[in-house]
């Protein structure tokens, strides 16, 4: 017989506002898993439209993935939008009920993310303790799966198909019953809406379809499918129209979790108006939230229109005359998860300062070129080639991707040989980025030091240097490899020593990947030639071996002479040690540096991984401009 579901709300055992919240956000099932989701690379492929976390601080999770369709060497605005729904104390009481509303979430989670209720489909994925002759085991299962067919009848969208397991048994230990679903649509980048709170002094409403009628007790109160369809409707409108300006759906920790996670993003208080504790923290399915920017009519036939509350420049959550400061929520939230999966080792750091080098004369080529070539060697663990060909084709090169082959002896030999072919006929090399294969972190940066220290190679290169006026860049794995080469920072291949700068392991320990603030210290390098010193533009990184560090008197020099390129800085524009803002801990927050006359460039951002409609829910400007910069210096 199916339990209370609504009964298994995080609120349902305190009645307390301002506990309530502290527990809310410590809750396992809420706090941030953000030092878990950096360990991975969502930038990869130059698609990413909406970053796992969003707003000024990323500190927003996105309710859905949203990616833009592959298109080769064209261009789209397309992109797919997927999300999952799944309550583990709701299946745990009724399976049917479970599997029913992670539909209605999944989906849900479309909605809020600016995509409309057309041409959805779900996957299903369940997992069960092993039934043995057991047979009230055997119905969940089945309830379950009655539950998710109801929903899709009702919805009339249909799976693809349910991945299903009955082995989630260990000793005297079964899994909660799960019915886990994901559903995925299709829209227009302009489509997507970002969940972050824009703005102090907005409304913000919910828009909370009706319960079926529970008399007979088959409705358990789930949302009417008619009262659900209109809420969704009236949402997708009010997102289209540009009247609401973010939006989110209510999950495990209802409202309360939403509008706390909503605000965390741009450090953007709420005042609840709302006087019902439990429309704050009970479960609230299918509603959609939405901060309203105009004062446009939001009431609908068949759905309840609720004012939550407004937006407020007081960063802290307040209900009536009591009140929880963002700080203290954000310091349970993501403190719950630090001692498995840290994401603020390190801490602020110490003061660093802004450089400034402003370069007087570049260094221009003898001969000019109208559409420069630029080599793009692919290393094992390479994986940014394409990106990289993409952005300089844009910026009016001709690239060349050449792979680099290694399963044996005769392969390296050829790859050399046809290598420095290729560099006698190339006006620039750029080294992408990638992660090694080999099971070490900076691997693939040591093959390709390798590859270029051989003879042959170590001659055309410094012949493209040094006789056709070339440019060199490395991008993160680039980077690390033109450091033990010796090209940055000295300008040449050479043997370096303990007192050369180095990039070592982030000072957090694990690989990092996030949007970083980046501002242009010095614009001696042709590559950054047509930057102004002091602008500010943000890149994805993605590293575990990041960490620039260099003696002291090192890193005073390189300053001094106009060779540390680029820093990392905080939201006030200032360089820092912050781990928030310097993901790697780099010493004197550098990201870039160059050779003696700037020609050769590297860097860890990804600056190749950028387009039109991407990162929405990060703000900045990432038009850095270095490969535009690198073709006009041949024109």
């Amino acid at each position: 017989t199916p339990g209370y579901w609504k009964g298994t709300s995080l609120y349902a055992s305190d009645r307390s506002f301002i506990v309530g919240m502290r527990n809310l956000a410590a809750d396992l099932n809420v706090c941030s898993k953000r030092g878990l989701t950096e360990r991975f690379d969502p930038t990869a492929g130059t698609g990413t439209v909406l970053m796992p976390f969003g707003g000024m601080n990323q500190l927003t999770p996105a309710q859905a993935m949203v990616q833009k369709i592959p298109a080769g060497k064209g261009k789209t605005d397309d992109c797919s939008v997927m999300a999952w729904g799944y309550n583990p104390f709701i299946s745990d009481v009724s399976p049917y009920h479970g599997a029913y509303l992670a539909v209605v979430e999944s989906v849900s989670k479309l909605i809020a993310s600016g995509a409309s209720f057309k041409d959805v489909y779900l996957s299903l994925r369940s997992r069960f303790g092993a039934p043995g002759d057991d047979g009230e085991k055997w119905g969940k299962p089945l309830a379950a799966m009655l539950g998710a067919f109801k929903a899709q009848m009702d919805l009339g969208i249909g799976a693809t198909g349910c991945k299903g397991s009955m082995d989630g048994t260990y000793g005297d230990l079964d899994v909660p019953p799960a019915l886990i679903s994901y559903a995925v649509t299709m829209a227009k980048t302009d489509d997507i809406v970002t969940p972050e709170f824009k703005k102090a002094g907005h409304r913000v409403v919910l828009l909370k379809p009706y319960a079926e009628n529970d008399d007979s007790g088959s409705g358990r109160g789930l949302p009417n499918i008619e009262s659900l369809l209109k809420v969704w409707e009236r949402a997708s409108e009010l997102l289209a129209s540009g009247n609401a300006v973010a939006a989110y759906t209510p999950g495990i920790g209802g409202v309360a979790e939403a509008v706390m996670k909503m605000g965390y993003g741009n450090g953007i208080g709420f005042g609840f108006e709302v006087e019902d504790l439990e429309t704050i923290f009970g479960y609230s399915y299918g509603s959609i939230i939405l901060e309203i920017d105009e004062e446009v009519e939001i009431t609908g036939r068949r759905f309840d229109s609720v004012l939550l509350g407004r937006t407020t420049k007081e960063r802290s959550i307040s209900y009536g005359a009591m009140r929880v400061s963002l700080a203290e929520l954000l310091t349970l939230y993501e403190g719950r998860m630090e001692g498995v999966y840290p994401a603020v080792v390190g801490g602020k750091g110490g003061p660093v300062s802004n450089i400034e080098y402003k370069a007087r004369s570049w260094h221009t080529p003898i001969y000019k070129r109208a559409e420069p070539k630029f080599l793009i060697p692919v290393f094992p663990g390479t994986s940014c080639e394409a990106d990289t060909a993409r952005a300089l084709r844009e910026a009016g090169a001709a690239p060349e991707i050449m792979i680099i082959k290694d399963q044996s002896a005769d392969d390296i030999k050829r790859s050399l040989e046809a290598f420095a072919s290729a560099m006698r006929g190339t006006q620039a090399v750029l080294i992408p980025g990638g992660y090694s294969g080999y099971g070490e972190p900076d691997a693939s940066a040591k093959f390709i030091t390798a590859f270029f220290r051989n003879a042959e190679v170590s001659e055309v290169t410094m012949d493209l240097l040094e006789k056709k006026d070339g440019l060199i860049c490395g991008i993160c794995d680039g980077f690390q490899a033109l450091i033990k080469l010796g090209l940055v920072p000295y300008g040449k291949i050479t043997d370096v020593d303990a007192d050369s700068p180095t990039l070592t392991l982030n000072s957090i320990g694990r690989h990092q990947s996030k949007i970083a603030r980046v501002r242009i210290a010095s614009n001696k390098s042709p590559w950054l030639r047509y930057n102004n010193v002091g602008d500010i533009y943000s890149v994805p990184v993605s590293y575990t071996e990041g960490r620039f560090v260099a003696p002291d008197e090192v890193i005073r020099h390189l300053a001094a002479v106009g060779q540390i390129a680029t820093q990392y800085v905080d939201n006030r524009d200032n360089a820092t040690a912050d781990i928030r803002f310097n993901p790697a801990g780099s010493m004197m927050a550098v990201e870039g540096i160059c050779s003696p006359d700037g020609r050769v460039f590297g860097r860890m951002g990804h600056a190749e991984r950028t387009g039109n409609g991407l990162y929405k829910n990060v703000p900045g400007d990432y038009l850095f401009g270095m490969f535009e910069n690198a073709v006009k210096y041949f024109k």
